[in-house]
Order: structure tokens, then C-alpha cells, then sequence
């Protein structure tokens, strides 16, 4: 399944993967859902009501390993839209933030894709982590929208290839719930 990367066969080895991660909202829900619809395409900023949010949650979530540093998952199409939410709150949250995770070509959407091989196929080479711009210690992944949870997965896998001990993924909406 995946080419460009160097994981082997169709599945990700367990020490690569991510630790239990946490969604503010589902996609569109009254609420928190529906302000990051309208805030992602309609004033194309998440506005700071999010940001505080996302301390309630992360208060109440209290993960184990803590983050010590936070990054998030970039996008071609809006370039800021992620990073400068990130950015405020890595700061809110008193976490250094490093832009080191980078998109180098574009793919279709996860959401159009049909089943999970293709969602992962879709996302074979799409990211890489900028070396020597990783922290140290334990890092919070940032995505503004998680549909089939394999762009967490991949860059999370990269992440722990570039020497992170733990990536603990957060998401502003669920856009696809799945009960496990």
C-alpha cells in the first residue's frame, strides 16, 4: 500500500502509532461543529471561542504522556487556516509550536475516498516532517477535521520516525464518528 514511505506491507507498525486522540465536536453539530464549518468556509479564520474550547477540553482529557510541544497537519488549499489556530493554541496552552510537518503535493480529499485502502493509498507520500524542526518530548498533532483518520495515523507515524516518543492527536471536528 505504501510506496514512498518506508513502513512495510499495508500496515503501520504499533510503535509508530499514535496515542488516543480527542475531537472537539462532530462536524456541523450545534455548537462547536457548527462553528468550525462556518469558520473553515465562510470567514476562513477559527475564531478564538474555539481556542478556548479546546482548554476545556484538553483540562478534562488531561493526557498521559502531556505533550511538551504541539505541530499540526497542513493543507494546500488553506495554506493559514490550521497553522494560525495552532499557533494560538500552542500559545493558550503554553506549548512551543513547530511547523514541521509539510504537505509536498496535493491529493484528493479523504472524504472521497471509499474504503480505508484508499484513504491511506491517497496519503502515500503527501506528507513529510521537516528534519531538525522537530522538539523533544511527547507532541500534540493539530487537524482542523478528521474524516478517515489516516492522515493522523501517517503523520503521526512520521512524527515518531523523526524521534517523537508520543504524538497525541486533536481534532476541531469528527467529521466520520465510528464506534470501536
Amino acid at each position: 500500500m505504501f510506496e514512498r514511505y518506508p513502513f512495510e506491507g499495508t500496515v503501520i507498525p504499533p510503535e509508530l502509532l499514535t496515542e488516543e486522540g480527542r475531537a472537539l465536536s462532530l462536524w456541523g453539530d450545534a455548537g462547536w461543529g457548527c462553528m468550525v464549518r462556518e469558520d473553515k468556509y465562510q470567514t476562513g479564520r477559527f475564531r478564538d471561542e474555539l481556542v478556548g474550547g479546546c482548554l476545556q477540553m484538553f483540562a478534562a482529557w488531561s493526557p498521559d504522556p502531556r505533550p511538551t510541544w504541539m505541530t499540526c497537519v497542513p493543507s494546500l488549499t488553506h495554506p493559514e487556516l490550521v497553522p494560525d489556530f495552532a499557533r494560538r493554541l500552542s500559545a493558550a496552552l503554553d506549548l512551543p509550536f513547530s511547523p514541521c510537518v509539510s504537505k509536498i503535493c496535493q491529493n484528493k480529499p479523504q472524504k472521497h475516498m471509499q474504503n480505508s485502502f484508499q484513504q491511506a493509498k491517497n496519503l502515500d507520500g503527501v506528507l513529510a516532517v521537516e528534519p531538525g524542526e522537530t522538539l523533544e518530548g511527547p507532541v500534540l498533532l493539530l487537524d482542523d477535521m478528521v474524516d478517515s483518520r489516516w492522515t493522523f495515523t501517517v503523520a503521526g507515524a512520521l512524527l515518531r520516525l523523526a524521534g517523537c516518543p508520543a504524538v497525541l492527536p486533536l481534532a476541531l471536528a469528527l467529521n466520520s464518528p465510528r464506534i470501536d
